[in-house]
């Protein structure tokens, strides 16, 4: 079987690529279903390209945090790095065309990979409508892009999918701010 070209953010799969410099352990675990089971799943049906569109356009880990400010990029310290997150933004879209790619599972609320809300630049956890800057071009080329918050619909009855008989009923946990201590020790 062919599989499809699958964009992920990399911290979805364990890679210490935030901000913070942590990796986002059990993003994708659902009531029903654990992380590893949803990966392995994902990876029976597509080709995972793992890409953090921060550290594409040249920022650090660990880097001060940034959030979006109408079309700007700005980190906590005033700085702009709008820059970077459009040069990010350009690499995740040539390894799309470069790969087929027209399906990206990316970081919800990202500044980069935020679906529908991102944080509104006030440093104060407020959410407004909106894509980060890798989304929004992603989007704007025809790419469809969701969150782990909505990974339920990269799966479908017709996959064949350990998760398919569940798609429907399952419920995406979000993020957990600690990994348990079995991914601590692995």
């Amino acid at each position: 079987m062919n599989k499809i070209p699958l964009l992920i953010s990399a911290c979805l799969l364990g890679e210490p690529c935030r901000y913070d410099g942590r990796a986002v352990c059990d993003a994708l675990a659902t009531e029903e279903h654990t992380q590893e089971e949803v990966l392995t799943a994902l990876r029976e049906r597509y080709t995972l390209l793992p890409v953090c569109p921060e550290v594409f356009g040249g920022l650090p880990t660990p880097r001060l945090p940034a959030e979006r400010s109408g079309e700007r990029v700005i980190r906590e310290d005033g700085a702009d790095v709008t820059e970077a997150f459009a040069r990010g933004a350009e690499v995740a879209l040539h390894i799309c065309e470069r790969y087929g790619c027209r399906l990206a599972l990316l970081k919800a609320r990202s500044p980069s990979c935020g679906v529908g809300q991102v944080y509104d630049g006030s440093f104060r956890g407020i959410l407004t409508d909106g894509d980060g800057v890798c989304a929004a071009r992603l989007t704007a080329h025809g790419v469809r892009v969701v969150t782990e918050e909505a990974c339920e619909t990269l799966f479908h009855k017709k996959t064949g999918s350990p998760l398919a008989k569940n798609a429907k009923r399952m419920y995406i946990v979000g993020i957990i701010l600690k990994c348990n201590s079995s991914n601590n020790n692995g």
